[in-house]
């Protein structure tokens, strides 16, 4: 198999009129599914590009999934642009990607993107064309698994974001990893919570379509109500979920799971941020039965590379293990003068090689040449290997526990966000002179440390909140005379990060 609308269509032979992707508002079958796919692919492809972006402006849905696989039917990558980020923040994106065409919908076709109006086209429109499958089968004839599928934009520490580019192989492979480690199958419901321009959506569309599962799209306002949310979970009778650990948190911090039975759920796979041992623990308590597993991954490595199933009892201050490779992936630890580190308890960075890994950064071959680098371990051959940026050590049972990022990154809410970004967006604020973030792991608080005699603090909030994705605005702001600054002449990131404890 070198295409994943190889997977799609063999499970569509199988399971036509089976369920493949669900919302609130519409639901499609596999069959259903592919034939649009096919329309929207035959009208893009009629444009005569190949293995170009496409942005999709289409809100979380089986629209927007129809979408993605119309794209790759042309012959071309999608990128997922969530409709809620400033516009400012999405034109960044289109320098970088320099698109063919942007999909929007009904409910996005007033988007003003200034340069880029002239790309739009309509799904609606697109979907009404007809099929070219001459043109299709072309496409696919000529079609190699490295070819790009799609690209998803991360946080950059320069203000710019990143789109990792990420092929057919790499997702292929994933996928079934994932099929396999986790017996997922036609029988398998899964309920997404993920955003689909976060990597960890991954898993639930191509595991998806490469099991002849159902994907039901929950809708982001469920997870402010825990008891609609598992009210919705029981009603459409999920029995897999993939979620952020601050989505399952939401459910033990507020006792749910003593006040509803969850009766179909049966796998509960989480990722993206430090699951607290504590509320797993409660989980475990009201599902013993369940199956519990920490996946561990950056989005340069398609989704995960490491995995632990959970198989023994753990105090609720103690760590849960990240574990160990995935099939066909291989990891491992190097201190800062490259030398392999084997015994527990000596924290190191952690390295990724194998085919998961994405082709790297894309129209940015500066920080692709930092991330993607030959293996420190091989002087033999030409190896490309993913330098993670990752601190995590061995533990007794030969599993990898997470210790923290290297550098400013951090993981809050669920998504990656280089902090870079946030001091580049606040520090373009008239009245702030310099600015730090820092992160308050304690409190799980993005706080802003500001210098700015005229600042007014209502206007900065203001104007960070039209230039940042919500989940990057700091959830305080902490103004200071003076920052302070280190032996090299430097701010003293040390220093601030004292100041929040005390």
């Amino acid at each position: 198999m070198i295409n994943v609308l190889e997977m799609l269509e063999e499970t569509t032979d199988k399971y036509g009129g089976k369920t493949a992707f669900a919302d609130s508002g519409m639901q499609a079958t596999y069959s259903e599914a592919v034939d649009l796919a096919q329309k929207i692919g035959s009208a893009l492809a009629a444009g005569g590009t190949q293995r170009r972006a496409v942005a999709v402006l289409v809100p979380k849905g089986v629209k927007e999934l129809i979408s993605f696989f119309g794209v790759v039917y042309s012959g071309n990558f999608y990128v997922p642009i969530d409709t809620e980020m400033p516009v400012e923040r999405m034109q960044l994106i289109f320098e970088t990607l320099n698109p063919v065409r942007i999909i929007v919908d009904d409910t996005t076709r007033g988007t003003d993107l200034g340069e880029y109006n002239d790309l739009k086209c309509s799904y609606e429109e697109l979907v009404s064309q007809e099929k070219n499958q001459e043109l299709l089968h072309r496409i696919r004839k000529g079609a190699i698994d490295t070819d790009p599928v799609y690209a998803l934009f991360t946080s950059g520490s320069t203000g710019i974001p990143k789109g990792v580019i990420v092929c057919h192989r790499s997702i292929i492979d994933y996928a079934g990893w994932c099929v396999a480690t986790f017996d997922l199958s036609a029988e398998t419901v899964f309920g997404n919570q993920t955003p689909f321009y976060f990597s960890m959506s991954v898993l639930d569309i191509y595991a998806t379509i490469c099991s002849g599962a159902a994907l039901f799209i929950i809708p982001k306002a469920m997870f402010t109500f825990p008891m609609d949310l598992l009210e919705y979970l029981n009603d459409h009778k999920i029995n897999t979920i993939y979620w952020v650990p601050s989505a399952l948190c939401l459910i033990t911090k507020f006792n749910m799971l003593s006040a509803v039975e969850l009766p179909f759920l049966q796998k509960i796979l989480f990722a993206g941020e430090v699951m607290p041992t504590k509320h797993l623990n409660l989980w475990r308590k009201y599902l013993p039965n369940a199956l519990y597993a920490n996946l561990f991954g950056p989005t340069e490595i398609t989704d995960i590379g490491i995995y632990y199933i959970v198989d023994r009892e753990f105090e609720d201050d103690e760590p849960v293990p990240i574990g160990n490779a995935c099939r066909n992936v291989d990891v491992f630890v190097l201190d800062e003068e490259n030398r392999k580190i084997t015994e527990p308890g000596i924290a190191g960075e952690l390295y990724y090689r194998g085919s998961y890994l994405a082709h790297g950064y894309y129209n940015n071959w500066d920080k692709t040449d930092e991330a993607y680098v030959q293996n420190p371990l091989n002087t033999a051959y030409p190896e490309i290997v993913y330098k993670s940026g990752d601190l995590v050590q061995w533990n007794q049972f030969g599993e990898l526990v997470y210790v923290s990022r290297k550098d400013f990154q951090i993981k809050h809410m669920g998504y990656r966000i280089e902090l870079g970004e946030i001091e580049n967006a606040a520090g373009a604020f008239q009245g702030v002179d310099r600015c730090v973030a820092v992160y308050d792991s304690q409190k799980d608080d993005i706080v802003l440390f500001y210098e700015g005699k005229k600042c007014e603090e209502e206007k900065l909030w203001e104007f960070m909140r039209s230039r940042l994705p919500v989940y990057m605005v700091p959830q305080k702001l902490q103004k200071i005379a003076r920052l302070p600054l280190n032996e090299n002449g430097k701010i003293d990131r040390k220093a601030l990060q004292a100041r929040l404890a005390q």
